[in-house]
């Protein structure tokens, strides 16, 4: 499981504006997840309220990558 606490712990301890998101899907499959979604958009609204910007969610694989703001998930 994500906590937003622990997502954006270092982001709050280094004063940061923004943060992108990144994960690995090992199996090679780019598709997201429900829970990926979900957990970036309950991210997302974690950061508007901490004043921390999401500006992406990357899923990368070996050969390729998945990028949420790219695909209209984060806006």
């Amino acid at each position: 499981l994500v906590h937003p606490r622990e997502v954006f712990a270092e982001a709050i301890r280094q004063r940061a504006n923004s943060i992108i998101l990144v994960h690995n899907h090992p199996s090679g499959d780019l598709t997201p997840s429900e829970d990926d979604i979900t957990i970036t958009k309950r991210l997302q609204e974690a950061g508007k309220l901490l004043g921390i910007e999401v500006i992406d969610h990357i899923i990368i694989t070996k050969t390729s990558y998945f990028s949420f703001k790219n695909k209209g998930i984060l806006k």
